[in-house]
């Protein structure tokens, strides 16, 4: 495994406990499929939640949260309607598209990050 993706699933994992820690509850975690990858899938109650966990070292070339482009973020929504279609048991619940960006030390949740 590269030190890059070795990073990317320990910042998953502390995202996913940072998270649980403040009620939500993980149902997957690195689902792929064709369309790409949801990071984490979690519930805030009755909302399922797809979150998309970045991280970077440092601000240099700008912060986590700006790596989230408008071709990332269609690849999220392509990711989580195959999801659904294949979930359907949420089907029902309301949506929402989180952002757990770390950047050096720092964690922002961004909540609603984008439409779905």
């Amino acid at each position: 495994m590269s030190d890059a993706r070795a990073t990317g699933q320990r910042a998953e994992r502390q995202a996913a406990r940072w998270l649980s820690e403040r009620g939500l509850r993980a149902l997957d975690h690195n689902y792929h499929c064709r369309a790409g990858e949801l990071d984490l899938i979690m519930l805030d109650g009755d909302t399922l939640v797809f979150v998309e966990v970045r991280y970077r070292r440092s601000a240099r070339f700008g912060d986590a949260a700006e790596s989230v482009t408008p071709a990332k973020q269609r690849k999220l929504l392509s990711a989580a309607r195959h999801y659904l279609q294949y979930h359907d048991e949420h089907a029902a619940r309301a949506l929402r598209f989180d952002v757990i960006a770390m950047t050096g030390e720092r964690m922002e949740w961004i909540k609603n990050a984008f439409g779905a």
